[in-house]
């Protein structure tokens, strides 16, 4: 059969593997699949080696979901508009080193298309499926996808990967041109796009036929699937993006693009977003110069997973893994009072009541928060980076992982162990009207905006004033920061010397 230009199509039938990039456009490997083969089904897992680790009610799980449909009725739309009824996304609920071969050969294609996922447990498993598929007789062809440039793209002059972002920025930048930005044509050739054969079940099953229940995702504001990346995306870009730089780092502002778990789940090219950032960085923008950088980072440490994928479990900087964390009942207690928001610190306990409200926390605040608990605590850094893997909406390993230990100055270009950030001053200079502070901590709303920063500070006449009793309304700090601040130095310097 030949194709829109004339020639043959090496293969009958292919399967899409959709996994981290739940969207229809701009797609490496639906694009792949489309041009190769006169038969294309699009497949997702909902992959219980994931799944059973969860707690029952996930706000992730929620948004795969929805973002699903959004992706069954894209799919849908395409076949019709080339004449092709009947389209459909294929889900299955199971484990997909097994269930994914077996939709292979039930629907008896020659391949496999998914995109990249640089991931320790993805590539385990992606190594299991394609030795399962071989054996059926089916190739696993992968694309990049989910960065700008990944894995060995982006090297030093030596041919090393860069451990320092500013070179790697630099050399990102001098690397990229309109090429690595190009969208994937993938309406062009949708009429590869078929319906399932007969018998083979569609639809997009319920949170509670994959055994999970309700959360408070309806009430957030973060529409899921391709048309929610589209709505937030021209938001950010009408009237935000230029500002970006101003305002970003301020918590009570809408300075973000929001963007974060679309980019997670790929409900929105990272080509798109890169291509608006750069364009609009040539015409002098500088937010959007600022916002091209935070996607650079996103890259970096990807690049810093694949060449160093000790730093899941381990110190990038392998002496700090030395460090003698706080442990014991003292330590689980003020553990404890961190993830609930009762450090008696209002900007980092209004940053913790954002997260388990929301499943969202403000970028500057995930360095308050991650900073505090290291640094004022002197607890291990791995235990906040396992509590943001379970309630971040945009949870990634790469960038949770570098994010942590940055924080801890555990990482490749981290902050000095020596810079510990002040979570009044921090609270003071970012919050300084207290606005962020009043929306998750409602009982200190009557403080004035000077004292709402560090409440044991002010008088007790200003704490009746605003209806507060230390202890019995909001707590007393759980650690004072400067004595903190003196044994994480020497904690630091102690590991050093080891």
């Amino acid at each position: 059969m030949p194709t829109l230009h004339g020639t043959a199509k090496p293969l009958d039938r292919a399967l899409v593997w959709l996994r981290r990039d739940l969207r229809t456009d701009d797609h490496a490997a639906l694009y792949h699949a489309l041009v190769a083969a006169r038969q294309v089904w699009c497949g997702f897992v909902f992959d219980r080696a994931i799944l059973d680790a969860l707690p029952r009610a996930d706000r992730r799980v929620e948004f795969i979901r929805e973002s699903l449909v959004g992706v069954d009725a894209h799919l849908r739309s395409l076949g019709r508009h080339h004449g092709i009824d009947g389209v459909r996304l294929l889900v299955r609920h199971g484990h997909a080193s097994e269930t994914l071969p077996r939709l292979a050969a039930e629907l008896g294609v020659q391949a496999v298309y998914c995109n990249h996922d640089d991931e320790p447990d993805a590539l385990a498993r992606d190594a299991k499926v394609r030795g399962t598929l071989a054996d059926q007789g089916i190739a696993l062809h992968t694309s990049k996808d989910h960065v700008v440039f990944e894995r060995s793209e982006v090297l030093t002059q030596a041919g090393t990967p860069f451990s320092v972002f500013t070179p790697y920025k630099n050399a990102w930048l001098r690397k990229l041109d309109g090429f690595y930005l190009r969208a994937y044509p993938v309406a062009r050739h949708a009429a590869a796009l078929s319906a399932p054969p007969p018998g083979v079940a569609t639809g997009v099953p319920t949170l509670a036929e994959i055994g999970f229940g309700p959360t408070n995702f309806a009430t957030l504001k973060l529409p899921p699937g391709p048309d929610g990346a589209a709505e937030l995306l021209e938001d950010f870009l009408s009237d935000r993006i230029d500002d970006y730089a101003k305002t970003r780092d301020f918590p009570a502002v809408k300075g973000p693009s929001y963007l974060s778990t679309h980019l997670r789940f790929g409900t929105v090219s990272i080509r798109r977003l890169a291509r608006e950032a750069w364009q609009r960085t040539q015409g002098g923008s500088r937010g959007a110069e600022t916002w091209l950088s935070e996607l650079v980072w996103r890259d970096f440490y990807h690049q810093v997973l694949h060449h160093h994928p000790h730093v899941v479990g381990h110190a990038f900087k392998r002496e700090y893994d030395a460090i003698r964390w706080e442990h014991g009942k003292h330590a689980d207690e003020h553990f404890a009072a961190w993830c609930e928001g009762r450090t008696g610190y209002p900007l980092v306990d209004a940053a913790m009541a954002q997260i388990n409200q929301t499943g969202y926390m403000h970028n500057r605040l995930r360095m308050v928060v991650a900073s505090f608990l290291t640094k004022d605590l002197g607890l291990d850094w791995r235990r906040g980076e396992a509590y943001f893997a379970t309630h971040l909406n945009d949870f990634d390993l790469a960038a949770n992982n570098g994010g942590w230990q940055w924080a801890a100055s555990t990482g490749c270009d981290a902050q000095p162990y020596f810079r510990i950030f002040n979570p009044v001053s921090q609270s003071e200079k970012f919050d300084p009207q207290g606005k962020f502070i009043r929306r998750y901590l409602p009982q200190l709303a009557k403080l004035p905006d000077k004292l709402i920063h560090a409440p044991w500070l002010a008088r007790a006449v200003d704490l009746a004033a605003a209806g507060i009793e230390l202890g019995r309304d909001y707590p007393r700090p759980v650690v004072a920061h400067d004595l903190a601040r003196q044994k994480t130095l020497e904690r630091y310097a102690g590991a050093k010397a080891a």
